[in-house]
């Protein structure tokens, strides 16, 4: 494994700050499915991140190129949002909401 994909990996994981138990019943929620852009079906893109994530926080290793770039993809979500962050109590707020869609609880 090279050391950029590794780099990848690592970074991966220490953003998505949930297991797949938390996530899985997370994306269960009704508040889950009430945060984030739809592409033309009922399901928003980061509640369909979300179910990929936890894919691959199930599976561990033998990662494809195309879940390299989805792990991309989570690391610089969870970025761009933590940076915009809104002030004050974070619980109800849409910002929570999708950053917990893409594996990312900013309280713990």
């Amino acid at each position: 494994m090279s050391k950029d994909v590794k780099a990848v990996i690592d970074e991966f994981y220490q953003v998505v700050n949930m297991t797949s138990k938390e996530l899985e019943s997370w994306l269960d929620t009704d508040e889950s499915q009430t945060v984030g852009q739809k592409d033309g079906d009922d399901e928003s893109i980061g509640h369909k991140s979300g179910r990929r994530i936890i894919q691959l926080l199930q599976r561990k290793d033998d990662y494809t190129n195309d879940d390299l770039s989805h792990m991309k993809k989570v690391i610089s979500y969870v970025h761009r949002h933590m940076a915009q962050k809104p002030s004050g109590d974070l619980k109800h707020t849409h910002s929570y909401y999708s950053l917990k869609n893409w594996g990312h609880d900013p309280l713990k």
